[in-house]
């Protein structure tokens, strides 16, 4: 079955967890509408003058697509700055060559297309505060300091040692 969500509907606002700099807008009629995809993600965002999408980030599963519908906005990657403008597709692949941020510098709100995959699991890094993300249950870490695989597994005859003695 087709869901249309018209435009007549829609309606932006802001997560209720974000802070000054980060006030980026999502239309909420896909959510009214029912519309819950299982491997498509996709969102209408509206982002103001003088405000960042998200923190820098890029995904270890997850490519993004996105189109600007309307004005321009400033895009960060790996490469430096860009200004990215209405009728622009920009495609984000997985790892650190595919991180991105936005920064509205005009002074018109920029509408966009924000399209991802998702199958069931994503890591989200932030380059510059050290976090990670763990999609979808959104827990997030620092990720230093970086242990070695085996670090804290020293003792595991004293443990399965433990196991046995509390069987009997």
């Amino acid at each position: 079955m087709a869901t249309i969500l018209k435009s007549d509907k829609r309606e932006f606002k802001e997560a209720p967890n974000k802070i000054d700099n980060y006030r980026l807008l999502t239309d909420v009629s896909k959510i009214k509408s029912g519309v819950n995809p299982k491997n498509l993600n996709f969102d209408l965002r509206l982002l103001n003058p003088g405000q960042f999408s998200a923190p820098y980030h890029f995904h270890r599963n997850s490519e993004e697509l996105f189109m600007v519908l309307s004005g321009s906005m400033t895009l960060r990657t790996p490469e430096g700055l860009e200004i990215v403008t209405s009728g622009d597709l920009i495609f984000f692949e997985m790892g650190e060559t595919g991180a991105h941020q936005f920064f509205n510098h005009a002074t018109e709100p920029c509408t966009y297309l924000d399209i991802r995959s998702f199958i069931g699991f994503d890591v989200c890094e932030y380059p510059d505060s050290g976090k990670i993300l763990l999609a979808p249950s959104l827990e997030i870490f620092t990720k230093q300091p970086k242990v070695g695989y085996f670090e804290g597994e020293e003792h595991i005859l004293e443990k399965w040692e433990q196991l046995k003695n509390k069987k009997e």
